[in-house]
């Protein structure tokens, strides 16, 4: 089992000078804006998660549970406006489609707000949390797999410095396996 991880991370993007903070979901805190974030149409095709807030707060109360992956909202000067689920890919079910290193970690993740799209927004925000991740010095891959048919968020996730590998069938879609290696991320994003 890996350690736990931070519960807040800042990074300053130089592209769009603004600060970009995650900070760890609370059932509390972060119940309401969950549930509200799920039920937009942008975000339901790809998630599927727009239940009943009492079926959410099951759902959210079993994913804060699990120790294999830690939940952020990600802010944009202070200002929330994306989730995200950071996992070890080794115990995640991701690890039956290729072969895990136990450092590998992998990503989900959504904007909240409508108002944030189309806005150049998203690149930063990954941008920020895979500088997280490999914050961790053993990692050295950063594994995601969108939906296939998501084509703006493969081709953000492509910016940031991910290579598809391979379409795979998942449980709830048909995802493109994405590998980030830390190198390319530097080289990429221009970060040490």
């Amino acid at each position: 089992m890996h350690q736990n991880r931070v519960s807040e991370f800042t990074f300053y993007d130089r592209e769009i000078d603004s600060e970009i903070v995650f900070r760890r979901v609370t059932l509390e805190k972060d119940l309401n804006r969950l549930h509200h974030w799920h039920h937009q149409p942008h975000v339901i095709p790809f998630w599927n998660q727009n239940f009943s807030e009492t079926a959410y707060k099951d759902h959210l109360k079993k994913l804060l549970a699990d120790k294999h992956q830690t939940l952020y909202i990600g802010y944009l000067n202070n200002v929330p406006m994306s989730y995200w689920e950071a996992y070890w890919a080794k115990d995640d079910l991701i690890a039956n489609y290729y072969d895990a290193e136990r450092e590998d970690q992998g990503i989900h993740l959504l904007l909240g707000p409508e108002e944030y799209l189309g806005k150049g927004l998203a690149l930063p925000q990954l941008r920020a949390m895979i500088a997280f991740q490999f914050k961790h010095k053993k990692t050295e891959k950063v594994v995601a797999e969108p939906d296939v048919r998501n084509k703006k968020m493969i081709h953000i996730f492509e910016k940031c410095g991910f290579k598809p590998k391979k379409e795979i069938e998942l449980p709830d879609k048909r995802g493109l396996l994405m590998f980030c290696h830390r190198e390319t991320f530097t080289t990429v994003n221009n970060r040490p």
